[in-house]
């Protein structure tokens, strides 16, 4: 399993905190049991709010390899151009 990102890691911990805030001013409650629903309940929708965070996309490794493999054809080309060029009939 990946490890999460800042950005899920932050947005479920606001969630929490507010949620939990706002559960608890609105209830009013005194109970032990309120405050443990409460929070459970926070906390589920922490844990929601931070699954649906969109990931991070992979598909972007594959133009580092591209660019990985550009140097060689550049070397390549570079040498097949001096070969033209010293073989030129201007050259002689």
């Amino acid at each position: 399993m990946p490890r999460p990102t800042a950005a899920q890691f932050s947005y479920g911990s606001v969630t929490v905190i507010v949620s939990t805030l706002a559960m608890l001013l609105l209830s009013r409650t005194d109970s032990g049991v309120g405050v443990a629903f409460v929070c459970v309940a926070a906390l589920a929708l922490g844990l929601l709010v931070a699954l649906t965070v969109p990931l991070p996309r992979r598909g972007r490794s594959a133009p580092t390899t591209a660019r990985a493999q550009r140097p060689v054809e550049d070397i390549e080309i570079a040498a097949a151009h001096q070969e033209r060029v010293g073989g030129h009939s201007l050259h002689r």
